[in-house]
């Protein structure tokens, strides 16, 4: 464990929480003078924080404690019968680990997944600078991991590979591919390349329980949940 003491930190003011409207959010961030350093970064992730950018961040809210950090620890997670048959169906797809480099095709596959799926949310209208500013970061621990079918990009899962386990940052895909349930089948794959790797866990962000889009991330189980600074298993 890195000295998380010596680290400094910086609080935002409130602003209108992007998952719960009728909440005020703070997010604290770590100083962003501090190097990117892949240790400090996993044992951060240990405490609840994500990477966006080149920013290491977590909730800090003083009225609200919906956001709940979540992780499959990979070596018991047990697959359900629908997530078997998400396997069987996109067993056609090749895999690629690629560095986080801008690219026209990354991007329009990635316009068109903002622009089918989330026009409601924080990240419409997508642009170049944006997709560049919160994914393309030249990070050694950073990968874009493309699925392709005979060559074509499918989907794309941004994923950072940690000491202590891979951190899925973000998933965009095909919007027209849906019965091959691409954002499901992203997760499942990185679950068997942490265990590949020897990884412990496979890192989800933040689960909300009365935020319908986060619903998707307790269908795998089991998984572990941090509550009040503990880990806690949910089978």
């Amino acid at each position: 464990m890195t000295e998380l003491a010596r680290l400094k930190f910086y609080a935002t003011q409130p602003h209108v929480c992007s998952y719960l409207p009728d909440e005020q959010a703070t997010t604290l961030f770590l100083d962003p003078s501090q190097p990117m350093d892949v240790q400090v970064y996993a044992d951060l992730s240990e405490m609840g924080f994500r990477r966006s950018g080149d920013h290491l961040y977590r909730p800090h809210c003083l009225k609200c404690d919906a956001c709940t950090p979540a992780r499959i620890p990979v070596a018991r997670f047990m697959p359900n019968r629908q997530q078997k048959r998400i396997f069987k169906r996109n067993a056609d797809l090749q895999v690629q680990a690629v560095n986080p480099v801008f690219s026209e095709e990354n991007f329009a596959l990635y316009q068109r997944y903002i622009e089918q799926r989330h026009a409601d949310g924080d990240m419409y209208p997508p642009s170049r600078d944006q997709f560049s500013t919160f994914l393309v970061r030249d990070l050694p621990f950073s990968k874009f991991y493309e699925f392709r079918l005979d060559g074509r990009l499918l989907a794309v899962a941004v994923t950072d590979v940690l000491p202590n386990g891979l951190s899925a940052v973000y998933t965009f895909y095909d919007p027209a591919e849906e019965r091959r349930s691409l954002g499901r089948y992203g997760i499942l794959w990185q679950i068997g390349e942490a265990r590949r790797l020897g990884l412990d866990a496979l890192y989800l962000g933040y689960w909300i329980k009365n935020c319908k889009k986060m619903n998707y991330k307790t269908e795998y189980r089991p998984i572990e949940l941090l509550i009040n600074q503990r880990w806690s298993t949910v089978n």
